[in-house]
């Protein structure tokens, strides 16, 4: 079965660094669009950042632009996110996706897997 599993998540205060890491199974993780979304309390699921096979395309929302960075190692079956410059309002849930088509997906429901998710809580 396949599984996505998020790490690196924690308490970080703003203006400070983390790097998630998402390592998947069970699938041929170099055939897959990835992606990151996030949820924070109340709020609707929203895309953060997708990178396609091969590394060849990404896309990042833009309250993230120039402070996220997504990689990926397919080598390592693993999915990068790293985040510079920390705000408050970027604290949520964030999930790592697997979506089989060949294009960047900034849309949720075009993803069909999901991680559990890793909490990062940045604190003023």
């Amino acid at each position: 079965q396949v599984q996505l599993v998020e790490s690196g998540g924690g308490l970080v205060q703003a203006g400070g660094s983390l790097r998630l890491s998402c390592v998947a199974s069970g699938l041929t993780f170099s055939w897959y669009t990835m992606g990151w979304f996030r949820q924070a309390p109340g709020k609707e699921r929203e895309f953060v950042a997708t990178i396609t096979r091969r590394s060849s395309s990404d896309d990042y929302a833009d309250s993230v632009k120039g402070r996220f960075t997504i990689s990926r190692d397919d080598a390592k079956n693993t999915v990068y996110l790293q985040m510079n410059s920390l705000k408050p309002e970027d604290t949520a849930v964030y999930y790592c996706a697997a979506d089989h088509s060949v294009a960047l997906t900034t849309d949720s429901r075009e993803y069909d897997y999901w991680g559990q998710g890793t909490q990062v809580t940045v604190s003023s």
